[in-house]
């Protein structure tokens, strides 16, 4: 039986596997979206362990190592705001899906919204991420406006906000 465990990246050893597995996921899942320039851009820039230590150390952000019986099998990324939580990341390892794990991780999620008094989870998914927006519309998320933002060097990201309210 699978023992899930969702913990804090708290140590620069648990944010180096977090990148390390952001590099696999990306390369992966997200080449035959955006092209393989755009992934390498977007690693380097948001996903890299610079990126997570800066985002850590200068911006508020948590991250969350997934474990699924003491394997990686993918990460959270997060940052509060003043009502709401802001889902910067969730990404779950290829051969790791299916196993209900995002749905763990909502249900984590919703318990630290609890906690800390917050009233909705909001994310933004690229619009052309077809299976990541049929999981979040199962998992009770709501597409609530579109965005598309300029991340620089020539790319941008074409995105749908989703919302989760807190009930």
């Amino acid at each position: 039986m699978n023992t899930l465990n969702i913990q804090q990246a708290a140590t620069d050893s648990e944010i180096y596997e977090i990148a390390a597995l952001a590099e696999e996921i990306w390369h992966q899942h997200f080449t035959p979206i955006i092209g393989e320039a755009q992934v390498n851009y977007m690693v380097d820039k948001f996903q890299s362990y610079p990126a997570l230590k800066a985002q850590i150390d200068q911006d508020g952000y948590e991250y969350y190592q997934i474990r699924s019986s003491h394997t990686l099998a993918g990460y959270i990324g997060i940052h509060p705001e003043a009502d709401a939580l802001f889902l910067s990341k969730l990404y779950i390892k290829k051969d790791c899906r299916g196993q209900h794990l995002a749905t763990e991780a909502l249900n984590f999620l919703i318990g630290l919204c609890k906690e800390r008094g917050l009233k909705k989870i909001w994310l933004t998914c690229n619009k052309h991420n077809d299976n990541t927006l049929a999981v979040y519309d199962h998992l009770g998320f709501v597409i609530t406006d579109e965005q598309v933002a300029d991340i620089g060097n020539g790319f941008v990201m074409d995105d749908y906000i989703l919302t989760y309210t807190i009930s």
